[in-house]
């Protein structure tokens, strides 16, 4: 039986980390769930490390529709979680709908959507209709032309507050998940203490109610210079299970992020 959306709130409110990672295939979606990988994330990543892209901006529908398949016939637990790829969402809230149903349809619980309160009308007409929805603020890579590259993200108190004030829109808005990127520790924390929901760090802090990296990443395949908060996990053990497996551990004991992969 699969972890689900209250399994997860259960799981925030009692204080337990929460443990995710990317997948795009059966085979690794096995892999992660057998480690107890409690969340997978069907990423739009997949046109970074899978189609060789340098954005993730051409991954289409389709593609996540596909990966989304493979990953649900490989795992029978974890709680499945999929990036709604660009301009999918950024329509209208009836286009977006029909476009996330095609994903839940996949196999997803949740859709992911890039974007702060400007979402947050999408974001109440999805929820209303029975689509879950996680939120991703921050380093949003679908913005990556618009944000002009890979940059920390709320560092000046006016991008701090304006995060802050993203977040409880999108709580309000029916939010189940909210996901920060590349934002300085602090403000992670500040809006995690401010939610009631679960939060997901990626170089957002050990504060935040979950942690999730791409797979790759952690397992030391990367194209080009390592993301400051990525831990290669493949080193010191034999085998990608026990990488996985020691990622799943430090995430729960609190111990990644560490400070050397924090902003």
């Amino acid at each position: 039986m699969r972890i689900t959306r209250d399994t997860l709130q259960k799981m925030h409110a009692a204080g337990n980390k929460i443990a995710a990672l990317t997948c795009y295939d059966a085979t690794f979606a096995a892999i992660l769930e057998n480690a107890g990988v409690d969340i997978i994330l069907v990423g739009d990543s997949l046109g970074n490390v899978m189609q060789g892209h340098t954005t993730t901006l051409p991954v289409t529908l389709d593609d996540m529709i596909y990966h989304t398949q493979c990953v649900v016939r490989g795992s029978n637990k974890a709680f499945i979680m999929v990036d709604m790829p660009f301009g999918t969402s950024q329509v209208s809230p009836e286009e977006t709908f029909m476009n996330a149903t095609r994903l839940m349809a996949a196999g997803a619980q949740m859709v992911k959507i890039e974007g702060g309160q400007i979402m947050t009308d999408t974001i109440d007409f999805l929820t209303q209709r029975g689509i879950p929805v996680c939120a991703h603020i921050g380093l949003m890579p679908q913005s990556v032309h618009q944000l002009g590259g890979y940059k920390v993200q709320g560092r000046t108190t006016n991008e701090a507050e304006q995060l802050l004030n993203d977040a409880m829109l999108l709580q309000e808005a029916g939010v189940g998940i909210l996901l920060m990127e590349t934002i300085p520790a602090a403000l992670a924390a500040r809006i995690s203490r401010e939610l009631s929901i679960p939060t997901i760090g990626i170089g957002a802090g050990v504060n935040c109610s979950a942690q999730v990296l791409v797979l790759h990443d952690m397992l030391g395949i990367y194209r080009g210079n390592k993301p400051r908060f990525v831990k290669n996990f493949m080193i010191g053990t034999d085998s990608i299970q026990a990488a996985i497996e020691h990622y799943v551990q430090e995430v729960k004991a609190g111990k990644f992020p560490a400070a050397e992969h924090t902003f």
